[in-house]
């Protein structure tokens, strides 16, 4: 009778642990993956903020520095952000204008420059770098919102399974816009250094800025495979079966009562 009874307790303590385990793995790596979200979320603010106020650090975030001293009407020193063609002061910051969303890279334009004069013949007479710096602004602020989805639902991700497959989907969705921002930023800034280099115009690209896009669509490939992890944590390889195996215990249990019960009135 003893040996009967202690076999199911085992049983049931071994439940227990294995559950505790499993609620252990799952509050860890969800609380990972929001870390990483956060993080991403972080830089992904702080680049698109970058020239929306000429106050630290925002004023030293930006796209792309061109010498255009030798352009009629332009500063010394520009640097292009999402948000308006800067100048640079003494001190190495930006000194930006009044603010305006999905600031066009597009030197010979009125929206830039507004001259033909000493601007790389590169930029003139096409619409890429316009159309190319224009999309990064909409898919930026697509990724920012399915990232913020991503980071609330983290929090569910710590208690159940659901809220690390719904926080991986909102993170792999901002992954995608992201990496495509980033791809178009490298893509329209990069041409841009070159074309003004070899027209004698030093440039340099902004470091920060693109250490901020690149690091932030690492973080959230990370976020989104630590997701996934901890919604596979605790699942069984049957599926369902346990749930079917009590269903049949349920009534293998009845059936085998009702049998010893008509053997002992049987005569």
């Amino acid at each position: 009778m003893d040996g009967a009874t202690s076999e199911p307790l085992g049983r049931e303590e071994e439940k227990w642990r294995e559950m505790g385990t499993v609620a252990v793995e799952r509050v860890g790596l969800g609380f990972l993956g929001l870390f990483f979200t956060a993080s991403a979320l972080l830089l992904m603010f702080l680049a698109f903020l970058g020239g929306a106020r000429n106050s630290n650090p925002l004023n030293i975030i930006y796209w792309l520095e061109a010498d255009t001293g030798n352009i009629p009407g332009a500063p010394a020193l520009s640097r292009w952000t999402y948000w308006q063609l800067c100048a640079v002061n003494s001190q190495g910051k930006n000194e930006c204008g009044k603010s305006y969303p999905d600031y066009p890279f597009d030197p010979p334009s009125h929206r830039n420059f507004g001259t033909d004069v000493n601007v790389p013949s590169a930029f003139i007479g096409t619409n890429h770098y316009f159309l190319t710096s224009r999309f990064m602004f909409p898919f930026h602020i697509i990724a920012l919102f399915f990232a913020t989805c991503s980071l609330f639902t983290g929090f569910l991700a710590m208690c159940t399974r659901i809220g690390n497959w719904v926080s991986a989907f909102s993170a792999y969705i901002a992954l995608t816009f992201q990496a495509i921002t980033t791809c178009l930023m490298t893509a329209v800034y990069v041409q841009g250094r070159n074309k003004f280099n070899n027209n004698g115009q030093s440039a340099h690209l902004g470091s920060k800025a693109f250490a901020f896009m690149w690091t932030s669509v690492a973080l959230l490939f990370f976020s989104c495979v630590i997701y996934c992890m901890g919604g596979a944590v605790g699942r069984k390889d049957g599926g369902y079966s346990g749930r079917e195996q009590r269903r049949r215990g349920f009534f293998s249990s009845r059936r085998s009562g009702s049998l010893r019960s008509n053997k002992e009135t049987a005569p």
